[in-house]
């Protein structure tokens, strides 16, 4: 719930609720295709990898059922995978991985606090 109000609180006014909810199978398909590409250094496939398992795992640190706070560390966790992804791989592993919309990529880089891609690594349907 946390992470959908932050979501929605940070899209741009013309992309959808549905959007938002279809972007967070996209962001465990890009985790696990970015672990997966030979291509991507192995430092961020292990922080990719550590992500994965610490979002599908039952305990974290802070557990899912209490309000508000319990997804947020999923997602610091999982923003410290993607920022390593782009400053380490670069931002064209991410748009070459990315199976969402643009726009649905340029919301979870704002979410990350990523910026967007350059005009170089930007997704190819852009």
């Amino acid at each position: 719930v946390f992470l959908a109000v932050v979501l929605l609180l940070a899209r741009p006014s013309g992309q959808s609720a549905r959007s938002i909810a279809t972007l967070f199978p996209n962001v465990i398909r890009l985790l696990r295709d970015l672990h997966g590409d030979p291509d991507v250094p192995r430092s961020v496939r292990l922080r990719v990898w550590v992500a994965i398992l610490y979002n599908i795992q039952p305990f974290t640190i802070i557990p899912d059922f209490i309000p508000v706070i319990g997804l947020a560390d999923n997602l610091v966790v999982t923003a410290w995978a993607l920022r390593s992804a782009v400053h380490k791989a670069g931002g064209a592993a991410v748009a070459r991985h990315w199976s969402g919309t643009p726009d649905q990529l340029a919301l979870l880089l704002r979410v990350a606090r990523l910026g967007p891609l350059p005009p170089a690594d930007r997704h190819p349907s852009d």
